[in-house]
């Protein structure tokens, strides 16, 4: 089964990366529910966050919050909200573990619904600035 987490992973699909180390990357995602909205995905490849043993969904957490910073300052953010589905039925697109960090603004609401497509450049330019942002 071709996974596109794993694409991207593997440098066959682009994407606007914001943090990487040797078992994790976040990056942008490409259809945001708001300004920001990223993913935080393991390297290696668990459909589901119970195929993972503890370790490694408590090292998947505890970047989160460090990227989930960087993304409030470069976005002028309120809030955020985490997002984390397993299966089908509890609309995970993408069979890939990922934790979504979505960016809420107390003038928009918090519309989980609502979909975008940003262009390349937009995204390019917010992705460096969360990287600059990263310790």
């Amino acid at each position: 089964m071709s996974c596109i987490f794993c694409d991207i992973l593997s440098g066959v699909k682009d994407a606007h990366i914001l943090y990487e180390d040797s078992s994790h990357v976040a990056f942008l995602d490409k259809y945001p529910i708001d300004v920001g909205h990223s993913l935080v995905v393991p390297k290696k490849h668990h459909e589901r966050i119970t195929d993972m043993n503890s370790k490694a969904v408590g090292d998947l957490f505890s970047i989160v919050p460090k990227i989930a910073n960087a993304i409030l300052s470069a976005t002028n953010a309120d809030a955020f909200s985490l997002g984390q589905n397993n299966g089908r039925a509890a609309k995970q697109i993408i069979p890939h573990v990922h934790v979504h960090i979505i960016p809420r603004y107390n003038h928009k609401g918090t519309i989980w619904t609502k979909r975008s497509i940003s262009n390349t450049d937009e995204l390019s330019i917010l992705a460096r600035k969360i990287k600059s942002l990263l310790p």
